[in-house]
């Protein structure tokens, strides 16, 4: 019989940003999994809460009773600058469209996918709390 919860760590080289126990992430009793982490959002569950974190890179390690994010980049949405992500945006798009062949393009197009996570992640906070 599968765990009713399951404990969620996610860690990055800076702090443990998580450590609780959940009914989401994964559904409870998955199969065990070893992957790495691209760049978007992690959603986890607990009760009626739901929380969003906006995660760059790592590892996720998915056991039937716990599950281990070991991230690059983990940021709760409280934490999250929109503005600040708005001009990172900004600044890739110009990256990207004034390329030259100096331009590292897939560091470009990596910047400019972890702004919009993070303007993302951040704005639906907003939008909850009414701001």
């Amino acid at each position: 019989m599968p765990p009713e919860t399951l404990r969620l760590d996610v860690v990055t080289p800076e702090r443990h940003l998580v450590a609780e126990s959940v009914d989401e992430v994964i559904l409870p009793g998955h199969a065990p999994l070893l992957t790495d982490l691209d760049i978007g959002p992690l959603v986890y569950r607990r009760g009626q809460e739901r929380r969003e974190l906006a995660v760059a890179g790592g590892f996720v390690e998915v056991l039937p009773d716990r599950v281990t994010v070991l991230a690059e980049v983990a940021e709760a949405p409280e934490e999250i600058d929109v503005a600040r992500a708005e001009q990172a945006k900004e600044r890739a798009e110009q990256r990207l469209k004034s390329a030259t062949p100096d331009t590292d393009y897939e560091r470009a197009q990596q910047a400019m996918r972890k702004a919009l996570l993070r303007a993302e992640v951040g704005k639906a906070r907003h939008h909850r709390e009414g701001s």
